[in-house]
């Protein structure tokens, strides 16, 4: 796999929680749209930053208190777009979980 985001890994850990999230969501979106779209690999790619991110926030010993939920955000998120959606994921679930992060991340 590709290494995405060379020169933001450093500085990943300056954002704050919220901020990541909603940067996660944000390829999450676009992962969707793509593949709602058919362009598989432009939503492969949008899926593989979005794991990126989500690896940098597991990295990021501030997140140690919500590590599990992050965890758990990977696994599903993993099983929607490239598994069998044994849990039974929806693009709207997606775009509810992420969205009071960005508007967090947008309020400060």
């Amino acid at each position: 796999m590709n290494i995405f985001h060379r020169d933001l890994q450093q500085r990943w850990s300056e954002y704050s929680i919220h901020e990541q999230m909603a940067n996660i969501g944000a390829e999450v979106g676009r992962a969707i749209n793509w593949k709602k779209k058919a362009t598989k690999k432009c939503g492969k790619n949008a899926f593989y930053r979005a794991l990126e991110l989500l690896d940098f926030t597991i990295d990021d010993t501030k997140n140690k208190s919500c590590l599990k939920e992050i965890c758990r955000v990977r696994e599903v998120l993993v099983d929607y777009l490239a598994g069998d959606n044994m849990y039974h994921s929806s693009d709207l679930l997606w775009e509810k979980y992420f969205y009071p992060f960005n508007f967090a991340a947008r309020n400060g």
